[in-house]
C-alpha cells in the first residue's frame, strides 16, 4: 500500500502540470485500473511465465543470468510478483484520486508561500501534504478493501500457491470451501475479512473526524 501511495502522489504531482498531451497521458495511466482484472491478470501471467518471460529475456540478453527466473514457482519471488502486479494495478487509482484533491488546493497558496522564500519542499510538506490528507485517507480505506478481494489476480497467477505462499483470505477460503469441501472453514476464513476491514474504516473516519 505505502509503495502504491508514493507512485501515486507522485504521479498526481506530474499530472497536475501543465504540459502537452497531458489528456491523452492521463487516459493511458489509467488504463491499469480500467482494463478488466483477468486480461492484465493473463498479461502479468505471461510476463512472469517460467519459459518465456520478456523479464528473463531482458536479463539474459543483458548477460545478467543465465537461465530463465520461476517467477511463479518460488514462494518469495511470488509474492513479490503478485504485489508488483496488484501495484501496477493500484497505482492508477492513487494518482486520479490525488490528482482530484490537487487540483481543489487554491493556488493563492502556493504563490504566497513561494513570496515568503518557501522552496518546492517546504510547499509539499506544508500546504500540500496537509490538505491531501484527508482524501489519502479515504483513497488508502478503498483501496484496502479493493486488495483483499483482489481475487482474480491472484487466481489467476497463482491460485495462492506455491506451498500457499500468495493466498489472500478470498483464495484460501475458496480452496478449503469450494475445492477442499470444507464449507465451515471456507466461510471463517472469509468471514474474518470483515473485522479487518471494519478496524481499517473505523481507523480511517476516526482520522477523518479529528481532521
Amino acid at each position: 500500500m505505502a509503495f502504491k501511495l508514493i507512485l501515486g502522489l507522485a504521479l498526481a504531482i506530474v499530472l497536475n502540470r501543465e504540459f502537452w498531451g497531458k489528456g491523452l497521458v492521463r487516459a493511458i495511466v489509467l488504463l491499469p485500473w480500467i482494463v478488466p482484472t483477468a486480461l492484465s491478470a493473463i498479461a502479468w501471467w505471461w510476463i512472469y511465465d517460467a519459459q518465456f518471460s520478456v523479464v528473463s529475456w531482458l536479463l539474459r540478453q543483458a548477460g545478467l543470468i543465465q537461465q530463465n527466473i520461476n517467477f511463479l514457482g518460488e514462494p518469495w519471488l511470488a509474492r513479490w510478483s503478485v504485489i508488483v502486479a496488484n501495484i501496477w494495478r493500484g497505482v492508477p487509482f492513487f494518482a486520479i484520486g490525488l490528482l482530484a484533491g490537487l487540483q481543489t488546493i487554491p493556488p493563492h497558496l502556493y504563490e504566497a508561500a513561494q513570496i515568503d522564500g518557501a522552496t518546492g519542499w517546504s510547499q509539499f510538506r506544508h500546504i500540500t501534504w496537509p490538505l491531501l490528507l484527508p482524501l489519502t485517507a479515504v483513497v488508502t480505506v478503498f483501496s484496502v478493501i479493493w486488495t483483499f478481494a483482489d481475487f482474480q489476480l491472484i487466481y489467476i497467477l497463482t491460485r495462492g500457491g506455491p506451498a500457499n505462499a500468495t493466498h489472500l483470505y478470498g483464495t484460501l477460503a475458496y480452496q478449503r470451501a469450494i475445492q477442499g469441501g470444507q464449507m465451515g472453514e471456507g466461510a471463517a476464513i472469509a468471514n474474518f475479512i470483515f473485522p479487518v476491514l471494519l478496524i481499517c474504516v473505523i481507523v480511517a473516519f476516526r482520522y477523518l473526524r479529528r481532521e
